[in-house]
């Protein structure tokens, strides 16, 4: 009969590995020599501090399969410290990449018209910052009557664009009406469907459910504080833009319509 060596039958047979467990505080294991079972502390020195249930603590050495873990011997190891997080670039108020120790540039010749006195602080409120990067002008009409006269005077031409920002830009209104009637390449005109530039900014940031409707024949903003119980005009506006922070405060047809204007003064020349 042929003998076997035992010795070549245990070579062919694989280890079991032990894992390895980072060893996280709280991690619960237990000496197995000992039996004592507690929620690791820290480690220190080369040793695991273990404290049970009742709050004692023990001091049992590191070393390889020393702890049991759920009833499987494991390696506790060193976890490993957190990577700190990759910086994020700061926002502006529109969502676009805010330039650190920003020094105004030298403004274009181009400029960005909107109605009123509201409209441009809304626009610096949410566009300030790549307004000044750009180097863009922001003025007020007071209102588009005279949009056409204003434009002859301003004289545009290749790097003296115009955008300019319309409420109401709604089939059938007047100001649809008067926009038709320009048609310089130079000019770009957007606009959004509110009535005035209060009700671009979404109710919810304001606590209201929604903007109230007015009935024709009375002024649109002196109804609304009237309704809203807000005062005067002046101390409606400043409840309005002082509740816009961001972009997100305000609808998507204004951020549409004025970012587009922006893209448009900024492009080079031919």
């Amino acid at each position: 009969m042929r003998s076997h060596s035992y010795g070549d039958i245990m070579s062919g047979a694989r280890k079991r590995k032990i894992p390895e467990v980072p060893a996280e505080p709280g991690l619960v294991v237990e000496d197995p020599a000992s039996g004592f079972c507690g929620a690791l502390v820290r480690l220190e020195h080369g040793n695991a501090v273990l404290e049970d249930r009742s709050g004692k603590h023990r001091v049992f050495p590191l070393g390889p399969a020393a702890f049991l873990l759920e009833g499987k011997p494991v390696t506790l190891v060193p976890a490993r410290a957190p990577q700190p997080a990759t910086p994020q670039p700061a926002q502006s108020a529109s969502g676009s990449v805010h330039v650190d120790g920003l020094r105004a540039r030298v403004a274009r010749d181009s400029r960005i018209w909107v109605e009123g006195k509201h409209d441009a602080e809304l626009v610096e409120r949410i566009w300030g910052h790549d307004l000044r990067v750009e180097g863009v002008v922001v003025e007020p009409l007071d209102g588009v009557d005279v949009l056409s006269d204003a434009i002859a005077e301003f004289g545009t031409g290749p790097g003296r664009r115009l955008g300019v920002l319309v409420d109401h830009l709604v089939a059938g209104s007047k100001e649809s009406r008067i926009v038709e009637g320009i048609t310089d390449p130079n000019v770009m005109i957007t606009g959004h469907p509110y009535v005035d530039i209060w009700e671009a900014v979404k109710p919810d940031v304001l606590g209201i459910e929604a903007w109230p409707r007015i009935p024709k024949g009375v002024e649109w903003k002196r109804g609304v504080c009237d309704a809203l119980g807000w005062g005067e005009t002046y101390e409606g506006w400043q409840r309005v833009l002082a509740a816009v922070g961001s972009f997100r405060d305000v609808e998507t047809p204004l951020i549409g319509a004025v970012e587009r204007l922006i893209d448009f003064v900024t492009e080079p020349a031919d």
